[in-house]
């Protein structure tokens, strides 16, 4: 039963009691914390950042001069895909899960998110997938044919070995991650905020990441199948892709691109909402056009739906459908640049504070502009015919995923680091590793637009020196060189930081939004009571006053320290999901190993699939059976415990 208390008289020794997690070894694998999860999520993801970087700096060492065999053309094949997936599977994502993990229950004012099984779930299953996949790196049998695995290439007469079998594997099983990931996400901003927080005073970082969620879950099925019809055709002699016995090559095309572009959308719109949340706090004002820029959020996820044709410009569709295709392509634009404006007119009507954090985001607004225009021309059908697998469309896919995700991630950092550990990051290094990376970026990429104008294909593992492509191959390699540095200096600004680091206190930045109301970093209750939202921004209410966005007269100001105090057990509050009326106390469910062992069994399945070790297949799913027995099985209540 819930108590009415000030947080005077809360039971804080019996909340931290009852939500952290156990010492030892047990505590480590059955932990359900949100905040445990999701700084599990940001070190994996930044690990996979820094093995897809450095596998992008083999490729660009041997493409520095013409006719070079640092690599030999079968091991180029293979890092420039596991770079590619690397890249956008393994970090781009799950990086924003990460922070979509510890920030959300904070900022919504909840204790934890819907499913914290699930949760755990979802990072233990990525987890496994990265180490899948890379053991095919580490036995020479990494996946081959790029980050799209184009059919018929990819079957087993032209790519004989497991590289494409841990591919298809690979890629099934990180959607299950992903999938119950988003579910997680959408369950928790539907039941899980604190009283008061309506949809009309969500922050725009989560309508970024609840619109990824349903974008996610939407898209992920096309790539679901088509790998599972990848694995079969391989293995069962099944025909969805040859073309000779009835399939169509094509059919991998428009599958993997129905879930490919709005996937574009699911790296970058919960980006945009973290720059959302951090131009207002260094800008010492509201959002400028809050409705436009929640409105655009979801949008641009539902047209990111209807633009998959423009990657297939060139295989000979029909013209209605290319103009068709090409419009929505072009129109896509308009949300993009309702967020641009938005954050453009905050900035010139506020006071901008130049932290670490801001600068990235300033920069971010430059690139994000640079790739969306060459975005946009590309949606042109005569202009991307001539530019077709070329270096242009190398240089603009960087500028939307180093642009749009990596410079507001690394914001993130500097900015949400300080709530997760207590330590302010450097501001010296900080400005250094700005620098070092938005030259070394731009020095790096923007040449590649004019590698792909001269003609140079992308994929190449070399080209002759009569090409005369060798200077603008040698800026590029330079530039991604002194970008490779600013992500060290990035590095190693985390390290000193987290031993020698200036205490941060509760709300260094001075931001209006919930999560900067306890201390840092957080207990593992989350809060003390559970708060009352009255505004958009809660911590903002007295300097703003009735200017406060959201602030409803009459309804009096939003109360984070004293209130409603839930702790019997793991306990929360349910919500209605438009105006999150309370409307019963939810019981969350306690640690568990069953989420770990899981993953385990899945990971084992998935060996003995690439392998065709079937005995290990089985057992792996037996595993996977008697887990899911488990979890789901009835439990007996004890004395004083609450079903």
């Amino acid at each position: 039963m819930a108590t009415l208390a000030p947080i005077a008289t809360a039971p804080l020794e019996r909340l931290h009691d009852t939500w952290e997690a156990r010492p030892g070894l047990y505590g480590i694998l059955a932990t359900v914390d949100h905040k445990t999860i999701g700084k599990r999520y940001l070190v994996t993801s930044l690990i996979f950042l820094v093995l897809g970087g450095i596998e992008a700096l083999i490729m660009r060492a041997q493409l520095t001069h013409a006719n070079a065999h640092l690599l030999s053309p079968g091991a180029y094949d293979q890092l420039f895909t596991m770079h590619g997936i690397t890249m956008i599977f393994w970090y781009a994502s799950p990086v924003l899960s990460g922070f979509s993990n510890y920030i959300w229950p904070l900022m919504l004012g909840s204790r934890d998110m819907a499913y914290p099984r699930v949760n755990a779930l979802s990072y233990w299953t990525f987890l496994a997938s990265g180490i899948f996949i890379y053991t095919a790196l580490c036995i020479g049998q990494a996946p081959n044919a790029g980050w799209f695995a184009y059919a018929p290439m990819t079957l087993r007469p032209f790519d004989p070995g497991l590289n494409m079998d841990f591919y298809a594997l690979g890629l099934i099983f990180l959607t299950v991650s992903t999938t119950i990931g988003a579910i997680n996400f959408i369950g928790t901003v539907m039941k899980m905020r604190a009283p008061g927080m309506s949809l009309n005073r969500l922050p725009i970082f989560v309508y970024g990441t609840m619109t990824a969620s349903f974008a996610a879950v939407f898209s992920l099925p096309a790539l679901t199948v088509a790998t599972t019809y990848l694995y079969f055709e391989r293995h069962f002699h099944m025909h969805f892709f040859d073309a000779a016995q009835g399939g169509s090559p094509l059919l991998w095309q428009h599958l993997f691109w129905m879930f490919g572009h709005p996937w574009v959308y699911i790296i970058v719109l919960p980006a945009m909402g973290m720059v959302s949340e951090m131009v207002p706090t260094f800008c010492r004002r509201p959002l400028v056009a809050y409705p436009y820029v929640a409105m655009s959020t979801i949008a641009t996820g539902i047209i990111g739906f209807g633009v998959w044709v423009h990657h297939m410009f060139a295989t000979g569709l029909p013209g209605v459908s290319m103009s068709f295709f090409s419009g929505a392509s072009i129109i896509i634009a308009i949300p993009s640049a309702i967020a641009v404006f938005a954050w453009i007119a905050t900035m010139w009507l506020g006071t901008p504070v130049w932290k670490t954090p801001m600068m990235f985001v300033a920069g971010f607004v430059v690139l994000f502009v640079i790739g969306g225009v060459s975005g946009v021309v590309t949606a042109a059908v005569p202009f991307d015919w001539q530019v077709t697998d070329t270096y242009f469309v190398v240089a603009h896919i960087h500028y939307v995923l180093i642009g749009i995700n990596v410079f507001p991630v690394v914001a993130a950092f500097y900015y949400w680091m300080p709530k997760m550990t207590g330590r302010m990051m450097s501001e010296t290094l900080g400005k250094w590793n700005f620098w070092t990376m938005f030259i070394g970026f731009n020095l790096g990429f923007f040449p590649m637009h004019i590698s792909g104008l001269l003609g140079m294909p992308r994929r190449v593992y070399t080209y002759p020196a009569s090409a005369g492509w060798g200077s603008v191959n040698l800026i590029t390699t330079i530039g991604s060189a002194v970008f490779a540095v600013g992500v060290l200096l990035f590095v190693i600004n985390i390290f000193v930081s987290l031993r020698r680091g200036a205490f941060a206190g509760s709300n260094p930045w001075h931001a209006g939004t919930l999560e900067w109301a306890m201390e840092s970093p957080p207990p593992p209750y989350n809060f003390a009571v559970i708060p009352i939202i009255r505004s958009r921004l809660p911590l903002w209410e007295d300097q703003l006053g009735d200017a406060t966005p959201g602030l409803i007269s009459g309804e009096g100001h939003s109360h984070v320290s004293e209130g409603v105090v839930l702790a019997e057990g793991r306990e929360t509050f349910g919500t209605s999901p438009l105006e999150a009326h309370p409307l019963h106390v939810l019981h969350m469910p306690e640690d568990s190993m069953f989420p770990f062992l899981l993953a385990v069994a899945m990971l084992g399945t998935a060996y003995g699939l690439v392998f065709s070790l079937w005995w290990l297949a089985i057992l792996g799913g037996v595993g996977m059976l008697a887990c899911l027995i488990g979890w789901l099985w009835p439990r007996h209540l004890v004395t004083g415990e609450r079903a």
